[in-house]
């Protein structure tokens, strides 16, 4: 135990001493590049996080994943811990959506801005909606983002409905759409606050290209599309929690 929080600290230095620099560089118009120098880091990180657990991760559908050009992951979110699980193997760098109050974390505030992420005030629906919008050409732009649709963790409760609108920093962009499932992500460490070895599972579902769909399908038939995609490549435990 004493060993694993002294690599966890080690590797949280390494990191802290890359990402400062590209933070200041990134103001310097090299956000790009920064972009892919951060992710690696944080991949880096995240493989370490999930080697100090001890879970062992299985990967199904990389062959969904786009390499390049504008792209939503839309992800259940059971735990924090599915941070750490899309960051070792979505294999590009991506932005997410956060909470405002995220942006007041040093060091960690600083990776999602680098990487493209956005803070997001669900108290100021103005606000709120300039910020999906932001998302939104970012992914015209190029970019990859991943939202959770729940809105919040669902802490081994199963797939929760969707919040409404969620998908609209997809469909503003009229971006692919690849849905993921994440199972057994909360039984890591969040169910009882003590680390556990997990066999978890990753699940890159095939694409829903949004641009080929009507304007009355995006809004009526979508999210449906994606939750039943999400649910099918969950595994039972984490479908129908006990």
């Amino acid at each position: 135990m004493i060993l694993s929080g002294l690599f966890t600290v080690g590797v949280a230095f390494f990191c802290l001493i890359i990402v400062l620099p590209a933070f200041i560089l990134s103001f310097l118009g090299l956000q790009k590049p920064m972009s892919w120098v951060v992710y690696r880091v944080a991949q880096f990180w995240a493989h370490s996080i999930v080697a100090i657990t001890g879970c062992t991760i299985t990967v199904e559908g990389r062959e969904h994943i786009p390499q390049k050009g504008g792209v939503c992951f839309v992800s259940n979110h059971g735990a924090i811990f599915d941070i750490v699980i899309l960051l070792a193997h979505i294999g590009r760098p991506f932005g997410f959506i956060a909470k405002r109050e995220l942006a007041f974390l040093p060091v960690f505030s600083a990776w999602i801005y680098i990487l493209g992420g956005l803070f997001i005030d669900r108290n100021n629906l103005r606000r709120a909606m300039k910020t999906i919008s932001r998302g939104s050409d970012r992914i015209k732009k190029g970019s990859a983002m991943l939202i959770f649709p729940e809105g919040s963790r669902s802490k081994g409760r199963g797939l929760l409905p969707f919040r409404p609108g969620s998908l609209r920093l997809a469909t503003n962009a009229l971006a692919p759409i690849v849905p993921v499932a994440i199972s057994r992500s909360y039984d890591v460490f969040e169910r009882d606050y003590r680390v556990h070895q997990i066999d978890l599972r990753v699940v890159f579902c095939p694409p829903i290209h949004t641009a080929q769909m009507s304007a009355e399908e995006r809004k009526h038939n979508l999210p449906d599309m994606v939750r039943n995609a999400i649910d099918s490549g969950l595994d039972e435990w984490t479908r129908n929690p006990s």
